[in-house]
């Protein structure tokens, strides 16, 4: 049970990071704050792995996790990275088809399958609010299909650096909280050639790149071309 003195405080926390504004009443969303709970994993710590039951699904609260999978041939692949604001666990089956592991440090809302499936008959304003969810992954999804399937190593980069950067709102300074090999793993590129198309990125003045885990945009438009080849 929640103290009274912080309950105004965490429900305003909860449901700034649940949803965007007037996708779903307050109410509502209050309701599904209240049958979840947070919970903190440290770097490289898994939240759930590969056939662990299907019982529950996430919101990032902060940091970063990494959706991945490993193949028989002992070669990893990344199927997304989720930020704040995103979910993930939303399984159609009864065990996981891939594992969660936090990049670095990170902050979930956990919410119980069958809690989560009662509240939406009782509000079935939520289903709609999930359903949005699950289609923006969905949405994500095929558009990496793309990207794997059709495009160059310098492609695959370039568009990886302005899908973060759009997706964490930045405009010239984007943060990168995951390593190449990390980047390789999502991309389908070894971690070399990562690091080869950001040196020649650098060279060409397209990207500056201060830090390891910073990276500066300081030619979008030939970054953009990049991306489109």
């Amino acid at each position: 049970m929640f103290r009274q003195s912080n309950l105004g405080e965490r429900l305003d926390s909860a449901v700034s990071c649940l949803s965007p504004a007037g996708s779903a009443p307050f109410a509502a969303l209050v309701a599904l704050e209240q049958i979840g709970g947070r919970r903190s994993y440290q770097q490289d710590e898994e939240i759930y792995g590969e056939l662990d039951p299907a019982d529950c699904w996430y919101k990032v609260v902060s940091g970063t996790v990494r959706i991945c999978k490993l193949l028989a041939d002992g070669r990893r692949h990344i199927a997304e990275f989720c930020f704040a604001g995103d979910c993930f666990g939303i399984d159609l089956g009864r065990e996981r088809l891939f594992s969660a592991e936090a990049v670095g440090d990170v902050t979930v809302m956990r919410f119980p399958r069958g809690a989560t499936e009662r509240l939406i008959d009782e509000q079935p304003e939520l289903a709609r609010h999930i359903c949005d969810m699950a289609l923006r992954s969905l949405a994500h999804a095929q558009s990496r299909m793309l990207l794997l399937g059709r495009m160059t190593a310098s492609e695959r980069v370039a568009h990886f650096l302005l899908e973060l950067a759009e997706r964490r709102d930045a405009r010239r300074f984007v943060d990168v909280p995951m390593s190449r090999n990390d980047i390789g793993d999502y991309l389908g590129l070894t971690i070399e050639t990562v690091c080869r198309v950001l040196s020649s990125f650098r060279r060409e003045g397209t990207i500056a790149i201060p830090t390891p885990h910073r990276i500066e945009l300081c030619d979008r438009d030939a970054l953009e071309a990049a991306g489109e080849g």
